[in-house]
Parts: C-alpha cells; structure tokens; sequence
C-alpha cells in the first residue's frame, strides 16, 4: 500500500509481542491487520511461540494451521530474553516503539523486565500491556490458567446447552479472542494517552476479568434482582420469544423477534397472521409465559418448509439465520463471494495459506494479506535497522541469542 491513501490506521506503530498460544497473538494479529508493525519475540531455543507445535494440522514443521491462524501480517524475531545481550537487543527495540505486549503467567513480566518500571528509563512513553490468566496481583497471579477454565468458573457452563444437559463449554475459545481484543483495546488506548502526555503506562488484562465482564446484564440481574440465569430450551433468549431455534423441514432455523415490530410480520410472512392478535402471544410477556406453546405451534409451521425457503421468504423481513456447521459457514455464498475468504502471501514464497480475511474494512478495502512469518525470518532484517552488521548477527547466532 504505498499510495497515502492506501495509509492504514496504525501505520507507524510499533508493537513488541512477546505472545504466545491464542489470546495475545490473536490481539497483536488485530493490531498488524490494521498496519502496525507486530515483532514478535520468539524463542529459539524452545521452537519459537508454542502455537507453532498446536495439531492436527501441519503445513510443514514448526508451521502449524492453529498457529497461522493467529499470526498474520506480523514479523518474526528469535531472541533470548535470558541472556544478557537478548536483553539489550530487547530494550534497543524498545527504545524507538510504542508498546509491548506480553501474555504470560501474572508473575512472570515482573521478573522479566516487562514492566513499566523496567523499561521506562529507555522509553518514558512506552505503554505495557499484560495479559495474564488472572492478573499481576492477588493470590492467583503465578497460576496458569486457559480459556475453558475461566468459561468454567465464569458460569458459562450453566447457561450454555439444554436445560437437562451436562454443563457444557461454548464451542470456541470465545475468552481467549474476546481477551485478546480487550488487550489491542487496551494497547490502543494507552498509545493515544502517551502521545497525548509523553508518560506510558502498565494496562493489565486478565482471562478471567474479561470472562468475568461477559456475563454483562446477567451479572446485573444477579447483584440487583437476585436472578440466577440458567439454561434456556432451544437456545433461547431469557425474556424475548420467539428469540431461538425452530424445526424446519431439513433442519433448524434460528428466528430473533427481538422487537415488538418483527412479531407481527413474522406472523404474516409464515401465513399465521392470526397469531400476532392472538392474546396467548400479543406481547412478550404473554409469549414468553405460553413459549412452549408457541415453540410447538411454531415448529409444526415451519417444518413444512426447508430451512433455505423459509431464509428465501423471511431474510431481510425479520431476524433469522440457518443454523450451519463449520464446511456449511465457509462455503455460504455470503462468505465465499464477499471477500470475506483470502488467500495470504507468505513471506518467504510458496504455496498461500487460504484463511478468513481480516474482520475491519478501511475505506472498503480489505486488510494486508501476508501470512504468518516462517520462526526468526524477520531477525536479520531487524537487527540491521537497529545498527547490527552482519558478523554481529552471525555472532549473536552462534551464542544463541538469536
């Protein structure tokens, strides 16, 4: 994008990630989308970031689908932070970015020189932002911890599934992703005050606040009404009927009357009219106290069509969706014809790796589609510009440094 009004929005930022996993990379991934240069810090000595080595699925070693999913755009450094010259190439780098960012246990930024109080000297306006399991202070911050576990203690277990079901996970690693925004939320944050005082700054998020804060309006009936929210029949809304899935034909159809305003034209469009002055089902209170009437009623009408018709008659009338598995979502002519598909360059050649295309549009144009770097590509490129000749790069290699 070298014409300026190709410019992206963080285009001159400049982000250390020392990342690992899913959360924090899939935060930085964000932030690189939207054309912030992302280093991130990989470990030599232990096969660089251990999304490299997630399965089942390989394009070749070190190089794994799970860890492509979460590293595009970026740029990739081998450093030991252990050593003694790891450390000074790290605060180098430090001298001339915006932010760091690190995803590791509560304890460890702290003993790694993370922190604002370490890196302040050599950049008063750098900004940290610590992603940990449950943050740097109280009793759990050595703990590790994963998303499936913060779904767990958060509650999701109890209002995910079927009323009579074992408590059950959500399907995605929804806590992981919605902290890793929260942190790219933060970092961003945090560049905007610096630029705007010259001081930095320690911004902390944990997997377990961000698990905890999603509970939202649940949280508030509890604290305030003493409502405890527990699964729901048909995934269905608490108080909005019909707000769930129905039975079609070939399948399910998921229909949202979230306003008052769509019932009566749901109602007309299924050739039930009738239904939307029916006092049973006149308003949402009525329709929620006789839902399971409704539900039946509902599912015997929409059975005698199959999920693509009723989509055909009701779609861009009122709320509905299909109810699709993973092969079905991606193959969705929405999908595959919108650009929402891409296939992404890799920076050292070869074969591109088909992936989702970033979810941020800048004035219609899709983000930068380079896929995530082979471990260390980047390493002699950024020791150059920090003023390294290249027996000094092949030095450091034969320490181990990088």
């Amino acid at each position: 994008m070298s014409n300026p009004s190709d410019r992206l929005p963080l285009t001159g930022v400049t982000v250390i990630a020392v990342e690992q996993y899913g959360a924090g990379p899939f935060g930085t991934m964000l932030l690189a989308d939207l054309g912030a240069e992302v280093i991130k810090i990989e470990n030599p000595h232990v096969g660089g970031d251990v999304g490299r080595h997630v399965g089942p699925y390989y394009f070749s070693k070190l190089d794994s689908h799970f860890f492509q999913s979460f590293n595009r755009n970026k740029r990739s450094l081998t450093l030991d932070l252990k050593q003694p010259e790891g450390i000074k190439i790290f605060h180098e780098l430090v001298r001339n970015s915006d932010a760091v960012l690190d995803n590791l246990r509560g304890d460890l930024p702290d003993k790694l020189g993370l922190t604002y109080k370490h890196l302040s000297e050599i950049n008063p306006r750098i900004v940290c932002v610590h992603l940990s399991a449950y943050g740097r202070e109280g009793e759990r911050r050595s703990w590790p911890g994963y998303d499936y576990l913060m779904q767990a203690e958060a509650g999701y277990l109890s209002v995910t599934g079927e009323p009579d079901g074992p408590p059950t996970r959500m399907g995605l690693s929804i806590v992981d992703l919605m902290s890793g925004l929260m942190a790219s939320f933060a970092l961003v944050s945090g560049i905007v005050g610096a630029r705007e005082t010259g001081k930095g700054m320690d911004l902390d998020v944990s997997l377990f606040d961000t698990a905890l804060q999603n509970l939202s309006y649940l949280a508030t009936w509890y604290l305030n009404a003493g409502h405890v929210q527990k699964r729901e029949p048909r995934s269905s809304h608490p108080s909005l009927t019909p707000s769930q899935l129905y039975r079609t034909k070939d399948g399910w159809l998921f229909v949202m009357c979230n306003k008052e305003k769509f019932w009566p034209i749901f109602a007309e469009k299924i050739g039930r009219p009738e239904l939307a002055s029916d006092e049973r089902f006149a308003n949402f209170a009525a329709r929620l106290k006789n839902r399971e009437e409704l539900t039946q009623l509902l599912d015997e009408v929409l059975s005698a069509k199959t999920t693509a018709e009723w989509c055909e008659a009701l779609g861009g009338h009122v709320p509905i969706a299909p109810v699709y598995d993973v092969a079905q979502a991606l193959e969705n002519p929405f999908v595959t014809s919108s650009g929402r598909l891409a296939h992404f360059e890799r920076p050292e050649g070869g074969a591109p790796v088909r992936m989702l295309a970033g979810p941020i549009r800048v004035d219609g144009r899709q983000t930068p589609t380079k896929a995530a770097p082979p471990m260390g590509f980047d390493t002699d490129s950024i020791l150059k510009r920090l003023g390294f000749s290249a027996d000094d790069i092949a030095a450091l290699r034969q320490k181990g440094v990088v």
